[in-house]
Formats: C-alpha cells, sequence, structure tokens
C-alpha cells in the first residue's frame, strides 16, 4: 500500500464531507424554520429578530452564511443549539460515544455469534445445522428493529423481568447497571448483523473450500482444521472486514429507531430531536458526524484489508 494511496484516499474523504456539507446545510436552510425566532420565540419584537438575524449573519447571502459556518466547523464549532442555548460539538460527540459504545457491542457480539455460525454451516453444508443456521439468518434479516426490540422488551423486560426495558446508565457510574440497560439494544441491532454476516462468512467459506490451494493443503496431509483456521478461513473473511465497516454505517443511521425505543440518548435520538425542534445547529452537526463516521469506517476497513491479504495492492 502507497503511501500515495492513503493521502489519495484521505483527499477523497474530505471532498466527500465537503459535498455532504454542502447538502446538509442547503436542506437546513430550506427547512420551515427561522433561527431568530426559534431563539427569541414568537412573541419577540420585530427590533429584536432583526438584531439577532443580524448577529447570526442571517441577512447575508447563504453562501456567506455557508462559508461562515464551514469555517467554525473546521474549528471544532458547530454552534449554539436553538433549543436549549448551549453548545453543539460537546453534546453531539458525547451523543455520537454512546452510539458508537452500542455499535461496538453489537459488532463484538456479531462476531462472536456470526463467524462460528458461519463456519458450522459451511462445514455441515446441505445438513441440519447448515438448514437451521439459514433459516435463522433469513429470520433475523426480515425482522425489522422495532418487531426485535418489541420481542425481546416482552420477553426479558416484562416476562422474565431479567432486564430493563429502557433508559441508560453510563458505565462509569455503574458497570453492571449500565451493561444491563444496554443489553437489549445490543440484542436487537446484533440480531440482523449475526444474520447478514452469518451468510457471508457461509457462502464465502464454501466457496474457499472447493478452491484449489485448499485441495492442496489436504493433499499434503494437513489436518482439517489446520485447512480450515490456517488457510481457508483467514481469505474467507476478508469480504467480511467490508461488511462490517459498511454495518457501521448502518448502526449510525439504523439504530434511531433502537435508540429511541430504548430511550438511550445516542445521536440517533438526538438528530430525532433535534429534527423535531427545528434546532438547525443541531441538525448539521448531527448529520456531518455521522457522514464523518461512515467515511473514516470505510477507509480504515480499506487499510484493514490490504493489510491482511498481501495480494492487494493499493496504487
Amino acid at each position: 500500500m502507497s503511501p500515495a494511496y492513503v493521502v489519495k484516499r484521505i483527499a477523497l474523504i474530505g471532498y466527500t464531507l465537503l459535498v455532504v456539507s454542502l447538502i446538509v446545510f442547503a436542506i437546513t436552510q430550506i427547512l420551515p424554520a427561522d433561527a431568530a425566532v426559534m431563539l427569541l420565540g414568537e412573541n419577540a419584537t420585530a427590533e429584536a429578530l432583526a438584531a439577532v438575524r443580524e448577529k447570526l449573519g442571517l441577512n447575508t447571502s447563504v453562501w456567506i452564511q455557508y462559508g461562515h459556518w464551514l469555517a467554525n466547523v473546521l474549528h471544532g464549532d458547530f454552534g449554539i443549539s436553538m433549543r436549549n442555548g448551549q453548545p453543539v460539538g460537546p453534546a453531539m460527540f458525547e451523543a455520537l460515544g454512546r452510539s458508537l459504545l452500542l455499535a461496538l457491542l453489537a459488532i463484538v457480539l456479531m462476531l462472536i455469534v456470526a463467524v462460528p455460525l458461519g463456519i458450522i454451516a459451511a462445514i455441515r453444508r446441505g445438513k441440519t445445522a447448515d438448514f437451521a443456521v439459514s433459516i435463522t439468518s433469513y429470520v433475523g434479516v426480515s425482522l425489522p428493529e422495532f418487531v426485535t426490540s418489541t420481542l425481546l422488551i416482552l420477553v426479558f423486560a416484562d416476562w422474565l423481568q431479567w432486564l430493563p426495558a429502557t433508559g441508560y446508565v453510563p458505565l462509569t457510574e455503574n458497570l453492571s447497571s449500565g451493561l444491563l440497560h444496554l443489553a437489549l439494544p445490543v440484542l436487537t441491532v446484533s440480531m440482523i448483523l449475526i444474520a447478514h454476516v452469518s451468510r457471508m462468512v457461509r457462502s464465502e467459506l464454501v466457496d474457499v473450500l472447493h478452491s484449489d490451494y485448499v485441495r492442496a493443503a489436504r493433499l499434503k496431509g494437513l489436518s482439517a482444521s489446520a485447512v480450515l483456521f490456517k488457510h481457508a478461513l483467514r481469505n474467507a473473511l476478508l469480504p467480511t472486514i467490508t461488511i462490517v465497516a459498511l454495518d457501521v454505517g448502518y448502526l449510525l443511521g439504523g439504530v434511531i429507531v433502537v435508540e429511541e425505543i430504548f430511550a438511550l440518548p445516542g445521536i440517533g435520538r438526538q438528530l430525532i430531536v433535534a429534527v423535531q425542534s427545528r434546532d438547525l445547529p443541531s441538525i448539521q452537526a448531527g448529520a456531518l458526524i455521522m457522514a464523518t463516521t461512515y467515511a473514516v469506517a470505510n477507509f480504515l476497513a480499506d487499510m484493514a484489508y490490504a493489510w491482511l491479504d498481501k495480494r492487494i495492492q493499493y496504487d
């Protein structure tokens, strides 16, 4: 992997985020909301509203407003929330941390469960275990998050009363209580990921097990476990890296429903509140932060892919 390629990819990320920032800013400009009215209220005088518009630069052209906003963003200033008058950046990054924690736990659980399931289905292709894994995967993919979350709440929170239904406790305050509150959201998100990745692992491993170099390894007298873990599995898991990176984008966008159902104060829920209250700076910050996280995740996936597979050469 050449340094030039890394620089090229970083430049591409910068260009992509610039386009995203333009789109986000343009969309927020056409929303039916007046920043001055949102800050001062509908009963504010015309003089007060005019003064606020002058202070915020709302009387200037859209391009000047965009340039001023982008310059502030590059310096880490995402503006002031119209809803509570507090800086947007710290609140959004704190919410992003909670969403990333949920995503990280879901991915770890997914890898622990999905990879073994995919391996079992591949080495027992056409047998009962393969059929069971396939059926489970199809069910997991078919159920939307709000159905899965409702079923989990009914079983584990209502009937068995093992886990809390909603709420959030920071792990730094109480580790055990925090993990218990995260259990149902993590399970909800993981089920779709497990179904998706286990099918991918099975499909890739079946192809690899029928490849020429695996047959050659068997002819050399290597044991079945050595062939599987030293030769086949490494190559079969390579596409999974890309899938996991794409799933990071899904997790940040798809967990909005999960965070709302379980009252988890992540960035998805923050964005919902911002849209409902027409909080334009929070909407802009949330959308841009999510896009940045998704772009960085894909960049890291490409780097990891090239590092694991030495045959791949990026120019």
